[in-house]
């Protein structure tokens, strides 16, 4: 069942369960219409969950948690090649990229792990593995 479906089914059981007014102005709402939302709910996050990449992470992470998320970063950029890729290619180098891709693998970084690269860093971040060593000295982890 996909999300739209789901959708218009809780919207067909809400416009029948929906609250009635009775004469004396106070709103009834029937059990089943309060348990509606015990229903659509799982379902919508589980069809949400199966479509989107939904990430989960531990209070703590590990290194290779941190490798495996880099390289999948590195690899969804859509001038790197798979096969060229592993964690000592050179971004420049081995992979072919310029400058500017540099910088935008960099962002990409800062965006799935939440903190910003100050620049005078990001230079010097020209291998997966420097990604990896610095992400891991950020966020405390060690092996």
């Amino acid at each position: 069942m996909s999300f739209t479906q789901i959708a218009r089914s809780c919207s067909r059981l809400a416009a029948t369960l929906a609250p009635r007014r009775v004469a004396s102005g106070i709103l009834v709402q029937s059990q089943a219409s309060r348990m509606m939302h015990r229903i659509a709910v799982p379902s919508m996050t589980s069809q949400l969950s199966q479509k989107f990449a939904v990430r989960s992470y531990s209070a703590k992470s590990t290194v290779e948690d941190i490798k495996f998320r880099v390289l999948k970063v590195v690899s969804a950029y859509d001038k790197v090649t798979a096969e060229k890729l592993n964690v000592e290619s050179h971004f420049i180098n081995d992979l072919g990229l310029d400058s500017l891709d540099h910088v935008e693998v960099i962002m990409a970084m800062e965006d799935e792990f939440g903190f910003e690269i100050p620049d005078s860093d990001a230079e010097k971040l020209l291998k997966p593995a420097d990604i990896i060593k610095y992400v891991a000295d950020k966020e405390d982890v060690y092996e």
